[in-house]
């Protein structure tokens, strides 16, 4: 009788052995993504097969990876993915244009991916703001992970703190006061010389698509009217061209009282770039419009600060106009999208996908896909990958034979303090102040700003239209044409007869074609 009991628990035990390698090996099967992606560098080469990146990702994951390199051009790109969209052989995740993006969504061919964003917080905290989510929007619903490109609301205003020391003011917040420390600077000789020459405000004419008419170095003035910019893209209700707005005119008046006033530095219709840039480090002006590096950068602040060793600038809000209005611009950030097929939905991949990509922004994956393997392709130096000091200088991430390792690091890299460290290093200039391009961009970007994003996929005008929008800006800031409420609505007048009402339809049904307003 014992014999026979210790046979049943033997076979027992045994069936519960077998039901645990049969249930083990159900767990350890791996799940199969496959990822179309746009390379960093189309130019060098796919990802080798034997990239360290596929055995890490099997091993953490548990999933098999299948990387395919889409074209390097965007028409081919769209060729390759409206093709599988038509087969219904979309890969799991991939790589999409705006363009394409909305047809996808339209056959339903895209899995809404609002779940995703609380399953990877890391990811979504670096890489997926409210404006991202905004751009991907449809009725409703998220249908793509849209990402950061360039850096954008790099520039910023900025004042001569010591000018405003030695007159005894505070930083200006309002337009008004604005107005009064332009005065000052201006008439109260805040460089001491004994000479009278300063002005309060700097500026030059850098007109482009997105930023037309007296442009956007006088955008904080027009962003204190809510009119900076060419497009108003903030809603369907109010979207259109800026010129058309009541307070596009009020912004022209504030304009025109700082050009008759003296206070704008008289040779700004006639700056180009590098003449505005020569002025403010020959301490012409007080305030201005500028771009983080242009001024921070130890090679560009070097001549201000040879000629004013105590002299500094510093960043400021823009100034608040009447309405509490306040913008130092507009921008409109390049993104890029991934977007997941309906069909890896179905299968049950989304919870999959969202861990692969919660894992390409940790720390591990961050570094691998942006650099490579560290003590092989990069030596961290306070956290900032180089590649001075490795044992094998050839084997360096810049290297051209090793930029296939890091053809993915354009889904990780998110503009952030680490991958802009030794683009923008820190330096000192004469009067012991840290100077940082890397500081004042983000001084810069946490000032206000107003989206406008898809400003620079807009309709241009015709050559009539522009010419007659930015010559008939100018004249009313020289006097040339009187600025007042008749002559401003016949300007108006004469701008739609002459196509800039098609100019504005055509923007604004644009705009709600790409989705780039709700």
């Amino acid at each position: 009788m014992k014999k026979l009991m210790k046979g049943v628990v033997a076979s027992l035990a045994a069936l519960a052995a077998l039901a645990m390698v049969s249930c083990g090996s159900k767990k350890s099967s791996a799940v199969d993504i496959e990822l179309w992606y746009g390379a960093a560098a189309s130019e060098a080469g796919p990802i080798p097969a034997d990239w360290s990146g596929y055995q890490i990702i099997k091993e953490k994951l548990n999933i098999n990876l299948k990387l395919t390199n889409l074209p390097s051009s965007e028409a081919d790109q769209n060729t390759k993915i409206n093709a599988a969209g038509a087969a219904n052989t979309l890969p799991d995740i991939f790589m999409v244009s705006n363009e394409v993006y909305s047809t996808l969504v339209s056959k339903r061919l895209l899995a809404p991916v609002d779940a995703m964003y609380a399953k990877m917080p890391n990811r979504t905290a670096k890489l997926y703001d409210a404006d991202s989510r905004a751009f991907t929007t449809i009725d409703g619903h998220s249908y793509a992970l849209a990402q950061p490109g360039s850096i954008v609301r790099n520039e910023g205003v900025l004042i001569r703190k010591d000018w405003l020391d030695k007159l005894g003011l505070s930083v200006p917040k309002t337009t008004d006061e604005f107005m009064a420390v332009m005065k000052a600077f201006t008439e109260k000789d805040p460089d001491g010389n004994g000479k009278n020459d300063t002005y309060g405000y700097g500026a030059f004419l850098e007109v482009s698509a997105p930023n037309e008419g007296l442009g956007r170095r006088l955008d904080p003035i027009f962003g204190a009217f809510g009119v900076a910019g060419t497009w108003d893209l903030s809603s369907a209700a109010t979207a259109g061209l800026n010129l058309y707005k009541p307070e596009y005119y009020d912004a022209m008046v504030y304009t025109k009282q700082m050009v008759d006033a003296g206070v704008m530095d008289p040779n700004w219709l006639a700056y180009k770039k590098d003449d505005f840039r020569a002025a403010w480090k020959q301490g012409r002006f007080g305030i201005m419009r500028e771009q983080n590096a242009a001024y921070a950068n130890e090679g560009n602040y070097k001549p201000f600060d040879n000629n004013f060793p105590e002299g500094e600038w510093i960043v400021v809000e823009p100034p608040v106009g009447p309405k509490g209005k306040s913008s130092a611009g507009t921008y409109s950030q390049a993104y890029r999208m991934y977007a997941v097929s309906a069909k890896a939905a179905k299968e049950g991949k989304m919870d999959k996908i969202a861990e692969l990509l919660e894992w390409m922004s940790s720390d591990e994956g961050y570094y691998l896909l942006g650099w490579g393997k560290e003590g092989e392709n990069y030596i961290l130096n306070n956290g900032v990958p180089t590649t001075k000091g490795l044992a094998d200088p050839s084997k360096g991430y810049t290297e051209s034979a090793m930029i296939p390792l890091t053809q993915l690091r354009n889904m990780v890299y998110y503009n952030g303090d680490i991958e802009l460290a030794s683009r923008y290093p820190t330096w000192y200039s004469k009067n012991g102040k840290e100077m940082s391009a890397l500081k004042t961009l983000r001084e810069m970007q946490a000032k206000a700003w107003t989206a406008c994003i898809g400003q620079d996929k807009m309709p241009k005008p015709n050559a009539d239209v522009k010419r007659f929008y930015e010559q008939g800006v100018v004249e009313f800031m020289t006097g040339n044409r009187a600025l007042n409420p008749t002559e401003w609505q016949k300007f108006l007048d004469e701008f739609n007869k002459i196509g800039g009402k098609e100019w504005n339809d055509a923007g604004v049904q644009l705009a709600k074609e790409k989705n780039f307003i709700k």
